[in-house]
């Protein structure tokens, strides 16, 4: 079931409040209510608000002053004026200044509902679009795939700890699998429905890792002509998948911490604390032991997202799973628009490879060779070189075998099956020769 938004009421008559707390609030809908500018505020800091509905007349501050201050501080927030008779000018200017509606007292409760109703839509719909502008061209995630006891337990660890709201490290090589594990831990949380944000910290540049992840306000810096969001907030209710958090500047770390400790941040320029209603997953390839040691990295920020670890294993580690991935990526890579089969020979040769670059390699290795398939037939000619060393120097000592095998089996002949005489002629005791002789099947 997806979490109710929050709205905000605003006014000084407190039989409004109760009216519109009691009245309005569903299990899809939480209603909060202040009787003034100052309790808007101090509930501001602590909730994140999709929609505000608020007097126009209060006893410290103007309803359009509070409305402005309020999208300033949360950019997607929704406001509804409400307004007497003798009001209505200001009303129609506040709208100019960016309120979403205002109602008249007395207003009817099913008409300011609706209201309510749309002014969520469309903060949803705003924040949906830039969740997808921020996809935008990426591949979806693949697959956790294989049946190898390395990958059943990483199964078993993901599943035990998506349903939590514990932050989670996983580590590994590059090309491992770090950002699939964490999609399926999004996928199986309590927060599946919710946003997903990935920020690569490797990205960032160190004078702005603060604003892109926090946001700013306007003027905070040079060139921060206006107010912004950070990834905190774009991720709000959701989940933040912060990889290679070994290159965070070690100067923005104290901030991540404060969001893990207390699920707050400020912003750039800003003295008022913000709520972070948001799961926090990270990766790296890094060994952050070494990093903390060595001074590169918060030792209490490197407690804190250790909670739980999950170890993404090599693929030189689970090569009885590199049969499985191939048949997905070729499946994946075509569309299934045609069948595609890969002889043993070039199996034999994935199999035997080291993969440096994990499955990501294998990934770019079967697009190749899709390409330099014949008749949608990968053989290991369509593979890179480096491939066939392996599979070639087997080859060669498979040969040596078969040589000694033969050149044995004619000594023996030579000697009409003289054990005695043949081990003296090869130079090799007659014990030994006894075993080449079942090892070959020479009797």
């Amino acid at each position: 079931m997806n979490s109710p938004y929050c709205v905000l009421v605003v006014d000084d008559e407190p039989s409004i409040g109760k009216l519109l707390l009691k009245e309005l609030t569903t299990p899809a809908r939480t209603i909060h209510v202040a009787a003034s500018g100052r309790e808007a505020r101090e509930l501001l800091a602590k909730n994140e608000y999709e929609v505000a509905v608020l007097d126009i007349r209060l006893p410290d501050v103007n309803g359009i002053d509070l409305m402005v201050e309020l999208r300033q501080r949360q950019e997607d927030l929704e406001t509804i004026l409400i307004t007497g008779h003798g009001a209505i000018d200001s009303a129609v200017e506040a709208m100019k200044l960016g309120a979403f509606d205002y109602v008249t007292k007395p207003f009817n409760l099913a008409e300011l509902e609706l209201l309510i109703e749309r002014a969520y839509q469309r903060t949803f719909l705003r924040r949906e679009n830039r969740r997808l502008r921020h996809f935008q061209g990426q591949t979806p995630p693949v697959k956790l795939v294989g049946n190898s006891p390395p990958i059943k337990q990483i199964h078993y660890l993901i599943e035990k700890v998506a349903p939590t709201e514990v932050p989670v490290l996983i580590t590994g090589e590059s090309g491992a699998g770090k950002e699939v594990a964490a999609h399926l831990i999004q996928s199986l949380s309590k927060r599946a429905d919710k946003p997903f944000f990935i920020k690569n910290c490797a990205t960032l540049q160190k004078e702005l890792a603060r604003s892109e992840l926090f946001g700013h306000l306007r003027g905070s810096f040079t060139g921060a002509v206006e107010n912004s969001e950070g990834f905190i907030a774009f991720a709000n209710k959701g989940t933040l998948f912060l990889d290679e958090i070994g290159e965070l500047p070690i100067e923005v770390q104290a901030a991540l911490l404060r969001v893990l400790e207390n699920k707050t941040y400020r912003r750039v320029g800003e003295k008022e604390e913000r709520r972070a209603d948001i799961r926090l997953l990270f990766a790296t390839n890094r060994d952050l032991v070494k990093e903390v040691a060595e001074g590169r990295f918060h030792e209490a920020l490197f407690h804190r997202i250790n909670v739980f670890n999950i170890e993404m294993p090599a693929l030189r580690d689970r090569r009885e799973d590199i049969p499985l991935l191939v048949e997905f990526f070729l499946s994946r890579l075509t569309g299934g628009q045609a069948p595609y089969r890969i002889s043993d020979r070039a199996m034999k040769c994935l199999t035997s490879y080291d993969w440096p670059g994990n499955v990501r390699e294998l990934r770019n290795v079967m697009e190749r060779s899709i390409i330099l398939s014949e008749n949608n037939l990968i053989t290991e000619h369509a593979l890179p070189h480096e491939f066939l060393e392996p599979a070639k120097a087997e080859e060669e000592i498979q040969t040596l075998e078969a040589k000694e095998k033969e050149h044995i089996a004619k000594v023996l002949n030579f000697y009409d099956n003289n054990r005695s005489l043949a081990a003296e002629a090869l130079g090799i005791c007659r014990k030994t020769l006894y075993r080449k002789i079942r090892q070959y099947n020479l009797f």
